[in-house]
């Protein structure tokens, strides 16, 4: 394990009981400089995890709750007139944070939820013609309930594809669920919790994952699981160059914080569903990603 990552994980464990492989993808998109989006039912601590890695990485933190009757202005800001100076001035919205929690991101219509494109992918905002940049790190984190839910609209792709994953956290086990209803409360917990480091060493470590060593042969396995997800006849269109670049740093984010300086297969694997999964379309056997997996050969 990374020994600056170690203690991240030792915390957060502690906050979000029994989901230790949601805390570390979790940390991977953030290294690797993407963008996270949780769906599953409400309660089982989508909020929490937003929060906690905020906390833990001494982040600025805004939580947008989406609603449909929301307005691009509402997330993005507005330039207003001031009548004291005669000019326009621009006020940011709340995606002006480090860590932006896109709360129930599908109950908005895909007017608003469109007002996120360019800050996920440009790390900015265009208002009245000015470009406004955000901070550094940038890190969305979106929960949207199950598309069975009354009153959501769908994802486009387009908007999919700017999520460098997508996970679902799940009911806690016996024995963690037993803990967290004999323990202190969670808000509590989050509210004492002091930042493991700060956001000038997270971008020491995210400029770090790009020096992570990848052989031509792990290429040569990458390659051969983009090729069979356009080649397989499973899928209707099989994954993008972009998720191709996906994978490949967040597996070289996974080695990082499982203290490895090169990429191995088994570093791909790990996070492959999870990049994979919301990209592709699922069949009667389940997500993509495993199938993918157990169906391609390491070279």
């Amino acid at each position: 394990m990374h020994p600056q990552l170690a203690p991240v994980i030792e915390k957060a464990n502690q906050i979000l009981l029994g989901k230790d492989k949601v805390i570390r993808l979790s940390l991977c998109c953030l290294l690797a400089r993407g963008h996270l989006l949780i769906e599953d039912l409400p309660g089982v601590g989508k909020t929490t995890l937003a929060h906690l890695l905020a906390r833990l990485f001494g982040l600025e933190y805004n939580r947008i709750q989406f609603t449909s009757d929301m307005l691009p202005a509402d997330i993005l800001g507005a330039a207003v007139y001031e009548k004291s100076t005669g000019e326009f001035r621009f006020h940011p919205g709340p995606v002006f944070a480090q860590l932006v929690l896109a709360d129930e991101i599908n109950r908005a219509t895909p007017r608003a939820q469109s007002a996120l494109l360019e800050a996920m992918e440009e790390h900015q905002v265009s208002i009245e013609g000015e470009t406004h940049a955000l901070p550094d790190p940038f890190f969305v984190i979106a929960t949207q309930n199950p598309a069975s839910h009354i009153g959501t609209f769908p994802l486009p792709e387009s908007q999919l594809d700017r999520f460098m994953m997508q996970i679902a956290i799940g009911y806690p086990d016996q024995a963690s669920e037993r803990r967290l209803l004999q323990g202190d409360d969670r808000r509590r917990l989050l509210d004492e919790l002091l930042p493991v480091m700060d956001s000038n060493e997270l971008l020491s470590l995210q400029d770090q994952v790009g020096h992570i060593h990848t052989s031509e042969a792990l290429i040569d396995y990458l390659q051969a699981l983009l090729r069979f997800t356009r080649e397989s006849g499973r899928y209707g269109a099989g994954l993008s160059p972009r998720a191709g670049l996906a994978i490949l740093n967040c597996a070289r984010a996974w080695a990082l914080l499982h203290g490895r300086d090169m990429v191995v297969p088994e570093d791909v694997q790990a996070i492959f569903p999870a990049v994979a999964d919301h990209r592709l379309p699922s069949d009667d056997n389940g997500p993509a990603g495993r199938q993918i997996i157990e169906a391609v050969a390491i070279p």
